[in-house]
């Protein structure tokens, strides 16, 4: 089966056409504004994709309702249009993409892939806030993760990589972008990640906060009146690199770093030390550690990241070659000679994952899609 893969973001749209075989037989990207898709430009890239069987649509967030990935249809984009606010960079984007596809293919089978599958089968200990039960109960709300498609194919690269069994490593990927997080992966499974209800919990990003004292929040509501907009603006849009560097961008933060910029430098070593604590987090969920993956844009492109961060997390046996580190290419060993975890550099292949779910949800038939 061929199936087209389109990954909408805020700011692209990313089209791949993956065959039976798991090859990428083409692909396409082009920005975009806000979510909103110009039509007849998507049209003419699909034109370029022929044999067209299925299309996977990479969905951010699931919600409570769907745990796995689900075939499309009124009702599922309906609800995913009302929890746009969960992850209101990703949804509408995705959204906008899912409506537009339609049209341009309307007899072609679409699947709301969800980057919250991978985690769903996380330990209770591990996806579950500490707050009141009405809450949990009544709104849903626990830790879903993401990134999934990301983690999984990581973990699965590594392990071929090695010539190793999923089932014998405890890897820990580092999915790092310009939205970023970490996934302890046991045997194949997500055990902890480090996104949670929403894709602001856990690291340091681009422009989002990463982890944030609640408590903090509460009080510039109660003491300097500020809202729920503008909050949602500070953290999700203004936070992060943006907010300590004036960019997003880790390359223009190493680029001024290296030019003595101090903001710069503050940047660099906050991502860097929330980095290192939550890699040591995730070992713990594992209780130890074989493998330690970068991807994504940082983590496959940023050295001094991955210099910085496996240099405060030598007690878990992580050593890098500089050399090797220093090296470019896709999928890298960078172990240092004598190093006990194994580091690799993998490059994202999220649509290949995209590609393997639409063909698992597909073949299930759709009494099991429409389970919730």
């Amino acid at each position: 089966m061929r199936v087209l893969v389109l990954n909408a973001g805020s700011s692209s749209l990313k089209l791949s056409l993956v065959g039976p075989d798991d090859r990428v037989l083409t692909d396409n990207e082009f920005a975009v504004g806000e979510g909103r898709l110009d039509p007849v430009r998507l049209g003419s890239a699909i034109q370029g994709m022929e044999g067209v069987e299925a299309i996977g649509h990479r969905v951010v967030h699931g919600g409570p309702r769907y745990r796995q990935s689900v075939r499309l249809d009124g009702e599922v984009v309906r609800y995913l249009a009302s929890i746009s606010d969960l992850a209101p960079l990703h949804l509408p984007a995705a959204l906008a993409g899912i409506d537009a596809a339609q049209k341009i293919l309307p007899q072609v089978p679409g699947v709301a892939c969800l980057d919250t599958a991978f985690h769903a089968g996380m330990p209770a200990a591990a996806s579950t806030y500490a707050i009141p039960a009405s809450w949990r109960d009544q709104h849903g709300i626990q830790r879903f993760g993401f990134h999934g498609f990301s983690h999984s194919y990581a973990a699965r690269r590594a392990a071929e990589m090695l010539n190793r069994g999923l089932s014998e490593l405890r890897i820990v990927t580092c999915h790092l972008g310009a939205g970023a997080s970490l996934a302890a992966v046991m045997a194949g499974r997500s055990v902890d990640t480090t996104m949670g209800f929403t894709p602001l919990e856990g690291l340091v990003m681009a422009t989002r906060s990463g982890t944030v004292d609640p408590g903090m929040l509460l009080w510039l509501q109660r003491h300097a009146g500020i809202g729920e907009p503008e909050l949602t603006e500070a953290l999700d849009r203004d936070g992060g690199l943006k907010a300590l560097a004036g960019t997003g961008d880790m390359r223009e933060v190493l680029k001024r770093m290296s030019a003595g910029d101090e903001q710069a430098k503050l940047a660099f070593d906050v991502y860097v030390h929330r980095l290192r604590g939550l890699i040591a987090a995730m070992a713990a969920a594992m209780d130890g550690l074989d493998v330690l993956v970068f991807t994504g844009g940082v983590g496959e492109n940023a050295a001094p990241v991955r210099a910085g961060a496996a240099g405060g997390i030598r007690f878990l046996g992580v050593d890098i070659s500089p050399a090797r580190n220093a090296a470019t290419g896709a999928d890298l060993d960078i172990t240092a000679a004598g190093g006990h975890v194994t580091t690799l550099v993998i490059k994202a292949q999220e649509d290949l994952e995209v590609a393997r779910d639409v063909r698992r949800v597909l073949a299930a038939g759709p009494a099991l899609e429409s389970r919730k």
